[in-house]
């Protein structure tokens, strides 16, 4: 199915072209690439939506999944290196884990304990970057630390003292802190600080 829509949508845009030019290798290959990115991005999220709708939390998975990308813009995080782990991630990460957590009670004190481990996590281990975007510049470093921890005392503060939308805040800080920790790293068999190797 990918190659086929890899192979009409490269051909149409082949034939397209608004400079009538002939592509070169090079742009080809950028340009699929880019439309592999896009197919996996699409079909990724239309499973997890399914597997969502069928496990019927699916307005927790979408208002987490927009509170968790939010956070990841600051913090970053680990990414899958191939399309089969992150099919098998994203679905543990963005749907299993907002479905424990739903059916599960957490006592105060257990929030208390996530929420300091999360900042905890953050101000050490925030932002984390990846191979292809290795962080290398020092302050960029240190402002998206500082602007990741502040959101996620932030999303403490919703956990601890708004208990009707705490579910969103939790799945969406347990996540990214999932996420930026060096272990998962080393499960998915990729790289951390890779800023430092540059």
């Amino acid at each position: 199915m990918k190659e086929v829509f890899l192979n009409h949508t490269m051909n149409f845009i082949v034939r397209n072209a608004s400079n009538q030019k002939e592509l070169s290798e090079e742009e080809k290959e950028k340009l699929s690439y880019g439309l592999e990115s896009i197919y996996i991005t699409i079909t990724k999220l239309a499973f997890l939506n399914i597997i969502a709708l069928l496990l019927g939390i699916w307005n927790v998975f979408i208002i987490s999944l927009f509170l968790f990308n939010f956070l990841r813009f600051f913090a970053f995080g680990v990414h899958a290196t191939n399309s089969k782990d992150c099919f098998i991630s994203s679905s543990v990460l963005l749907v299993i884990v907002p479905f424990l957590i739903s059916r599960v009670e957490i006592p105060f004190w257990g929030l208390i304990l996530i929420c300091l481990f999360s900042i905890f996590s953050f101000i050490i281990y925030a932002p984390a970057d990846t191979i292809k975007r290795p962080l290398t510049n020092k302050k960029k470093r240190f402002i998206r630390k500082i602007l990741a921890t502040i959101l996620a005392i932030v999303y403490s503060y919703f956990i601890i003292f708004f208990p009707n939308i705490r579910i969103f805040f939790i799945n969406a800080l347990v996540i990214e802190t999932i996420m930026i920790l060096p272990i998962t790293y080393k499960i998915l068999g990729t790289t951390y600080n890779n800023y430092k190797k540059i």
